[in-house]
C-alpha cells in the first residue's frame, strides 16, 4: 500500500505522535505529516512551536482533556475527524506522546476504518521514554530489570486493574496519570506485595520547560506528591533502576529538615 503520505491521496487521516512535549523529538515523518495538514485536530499540551509547523492556513481544533473534564466525548472527537476527512482534507490528529500509547489511537483507527476511510499511524516518543531519558533513569538495566510495564492510574479506576507481578525485584513498573491517585497507588502495590521501600520516581514535565525529577521510597509517594506540589503531566517509576537516575531524593532531603528542626 503506497503511503498516505504521498501529496496527491486527499481526504484521509494521520495519527501522528507529538511525543512528550520537546518539539525536537518529532519523528521526521512526523514534521512531514504536519506540513501537508489541512485540518489539526490536537490534544492538550501541544507545543506551539509543534503546531505551528502546520501551514498558517491548516485549521487546528483543540480536544484538549483534562481529570473529570473533557471538551469533547471520544465518540464526538472521531465524528469530528470524520465529517473533516470527508470533505477530502488531509486531517493530522496529533497526540501527546504515541498514539498507540494510552492515547486512545487504536479507537480512532478504529472509527476511521469502520467509516471506509484510509488512515495512518505515525509512531511517537512516549513520555515514559522521554521522561526517563531526560532523567537519566534507565527503564531496564542488566543489573537491576529485565521487565518494564506501562499502566494507567485511573483508567477504570484501581480497583478494576490487576497488577499483580508488574513491580518488584527486577521488574520496573511505569505509571501514566497516576499523580491524582498516588496514595492508592501506593497502597495498591503494596498490598500486593510490593515493599515499601522499593524506591520510586515521580517526572513532571518531561522534556518541558520546568521539568524535574523526584524520588522517595513507595510508603512515602503519596506523601511526597503532596509536599512537593507534584502537578500533571507527570509518569511514576517504580524499581530500583530509580536508584540510577538524576532524580533528586526527596525523602532524605525532608529528614534532613526534620533532623534541623528537632536539633
Amino acid at each position: 500500500m503506497a503511503s498516505l503520505l504521498d501529496p496527491g491521496a486527499r481526504g484521509r487521516v494521520i495519527l501522528v505522535g507529538a511525543g512528550p512535549g520537546d518539539p525536537g523529538l518529532l519523528t521526521v515523518r512526523a514534521v512531514a505529516a504536519l506540513k501537508q495538514a489541512d485540518v489539526v485536530v490536537h490534544d492538550g499540551l501541544i507545543d506551539p512551536r509543534v503546531l505551528a509547523i502546520a501551514p498558517a492556513s491548516a485549521q487546528r481544533i483543540s480536544v484538549a482533556k483534562r481529570r473529570a473534564r473533557h471538551t469533547l466525548p471520544q465518540e464526538a472527537i472521531n465524528a469530528l475527524i470524520i465529517a473533516h476527512v470527508k470533505t477530502g482534507a488531509i486531517v493530522v490528529r496529533l497526540k501527546g506522546g504515541d498514539p498507540f500509547i494510552f492515547g486512545r489511537g487504536g479507537e480512532e483507527v478504529e472509527a476511521v476504518r469502520a467509516a471506509g476511510l484510509p488512515v495512518e499511524v505515525i509512531p511517537g516518543v512516549s513520555a515514559a521514554l522521554g521522561c526517563a531519558a531526560e532523567a537519566m533513569l534507565p527503564l531496564t538495566h542488566r543489573d537491576h530489570a529485565s521487565a518494564v510495564s506501562f499502566v494507567a492510574g485511573q483508567c477504570k479506576g484501581l480497583t478494576d486493574q490487576n497488577w499483580q507481578g508488574l513491580a518488584g525485584q527486577g521488574r520496573t513498573l511505569v505509571i501514566y496519570m497516576g499523580v491524582a491517585t498516588a496514595n492508592g497507588i501506593a497502597d495498591k502495590l503494596m498490598a500486593d506485595g510490593v515493599a515499601p521501600d522499593m524506591p520510586v520516581a515521580v517526572l513532571e514535565r518531561g522534556t518541558l520547560e520546568g521539568h524535574r525529577a523526584v524520588r522517595t521510597l513507595l510508603a512515602d509517594l503519596g506523601p511526597m506528591v503532596e509536599r512537593e506540589k507534584v502537578q500533571s503531566p507527570a509518569i511514576i517509576v517504580v524499581g530500583e533502576v530509580v536508584l540510577l537516575s538524576d532524580a533528586e531524593d526527596k525523602l532524605a532531603r525532608w529528614a534532613r529538615v526534620a533532623e534541623g528542626m528537632n536539633a
